[in-house]
């Protein structure tokens, strides 16, 4: 067997953007950082690994910022949106 596929294919060049195997709670999902860390100018950045919606029933859903990157813009679309479906530019 080649080297190669003898490497884990979960592997991630980030590790905060990989995906626990075991199942997770919204709140300990909440909690994961994919980016804690100073940028070039000194800032300190932090971005979740998880972004938290909510549908129009109040259910929360954990959305991951890698795999469901279309969703969470589709989401952020939606938000941008009057009651007529017009987009709004703020």
């Amino acid at each position: 067997m080649s080297e190669y596929k003898s490497i884990d294919k979960r592997r991630t060049a980030n590790p905060g953007d990989r995906i626990a195997d075991e199942e997770q709670t919204i709140e300990e999902k909440a909690k994961q950082l994919a980016v804690d860390s100073p940028d070039i100018t000194g800032d300190h950045i932090q971005v979740p690994t998880y972004f938290i919606v909510e549908d129009e029933e109040g259910n929360q859903e954990a959305l991951h910022h890698v795999k469901d990157a279309e969703e969470i813009s589709d989401v952020i679309r939606q938000a941008r949106t009057d009651d007529d479906g017009n987009r709004k530019w703020w």
